[in-house]
């Protein structure tokens, strides 16, 4: 690997790299993260250069503590308040109105700005040493599987970064719930780590909208038709489904794989029927079948509800048709 994606747990380093407008890797509890000091525009536009990500899909602020949330939203309104007491730090992004030195970049134009607080101490401290809050998608190619472990973005990027901080695999596995505080009613934008029912049962009943128009402005990241998709194709599971002859199929499941196909790979997230387990196994699960040497990838569905909206989620827009290219 190049020196340039060197892999550390040099926290001095990072904070350094990222002070002077470098990009570094850093892990979270959901996914590993892209970070750039989010109030430098140069430095948030390499982000988008190294994952070759479309301007129109804005990201995610990662910040130290709850302090650091005034450097980046204009207003904090009570259910926000109510939604940070019960669940940060954790894998919550609450979309609020920003401030005016939030890069227009870091927000695809957006007068509203998406931002967390990470469970994670290694990130948190990179965080509080660099002393700026952090721009930070998920480390890695745009569209593609995201990344739970450092040598998965060292996979996926290499030299196109400075330095990946290795905090070992992420414990939650999908990326953060995104949740819309700016109306009169919370909008829940992307499924994630902290299930909508724990939402509800925190300020009542959301609106849902997780899907936008390919091409068109996403006000959330993770919403696109297509997403998280590994090379390999991917279909979903109905009892109709054949595979053709001579295709060599994989098959990603709950509990136990479906009868009736011969799969040459086998990835089952929670033989005990656990979703938490299941979410954080799941992107390396759809990495081992991409490598597998594989035709397809059956994704059979999850139960909806917890956690597994979030892997439906996952599983769905990865095994969205590919658009056609100009």
């Amino acid at each position: 690997m190049s020196p340039a994606s060197e892999i550390t747990q040099d926290l001095d380093l990072a904070a350094a790299t990222l002070r002077r407008g470098g990009l570094v890797a850093f892990p979270t509890e959901t996914v590993y993260g892209l970070g750039a000091d989010a109030l430098n525009a140069q430095a948030v536009a390499r982000i988008f250069e190294a994952k070759g990500r479309p301007h129109f899909d804005p990201l995610i602020v990662h910040i130290a503590d709850e302090q650091g949330l005034a450097r980046i939203a204009a207003d904090c309104p009570d259910v926000a308040r109510r939604l940070i007491g019960r669940f940060w730090p954790g894998p919550l992004t609450l979309v609020l109105r920003k401030r005016p030195e939030v890069p227009d970049l870091v927000t695809a134009g957006l007068d509203t700005v998406g931002v967390r607080l990470p469970d994670h101490p290694l990130a948190r401290e990179l965080i509080a040493r660099c002393g700026r809050p952090l721009a930070a998608p998920s480390a890695n190619r745009f569209g593609c599987i995201s990344p739970t472990r450092a040598e998965h973005v060292a996979e996926q990027l290499e030299d196109r970064i400075d330095l990946i901080l290795d905090g070992g695999p992420c414990r939650v596995g999908v990326e953060s719930t995104v949740l819309d505080v700016t109306g009169s009613r919370a909008r829940l934008l992307r499924p994630g780590g902290v299930p909508q029912e724990d939402l509800e049962a925190e300020i009542g009943p959301l609106e849902v909208e997780t899907r936008i128009a390919a091409g068109t402005g996403a006000p959330a990241p993770g919403m696109l038709e297509r997403h998280y998709a590994p090379t390999t194709r991917i279909v979903r599971w109905t009892p109709s489904l054949r595979i053709p002859a001579g295709q060599r199929a994989g098959v990603l499941a709950f509990r136990e794989p479906p009868a009736g196909i011969d799969f040459q790979a086998r990835a089952i997230l929670s033989p005990r029927g656990d979703l938490a387990e299941a979410a954080a196994g799941l992107f390396a699960a759809m990495r081992a079948l991409d490598a597998a040497g594989l035709d397809v990838i059956v994704g059979c569905d999850f139960p909806d509800e917890g956690l597994g909206r979030a892997i439906n989620d996952r599983l769905r827009r990865a095994s969205a048709p590919e658009l056609p290219t100009a």
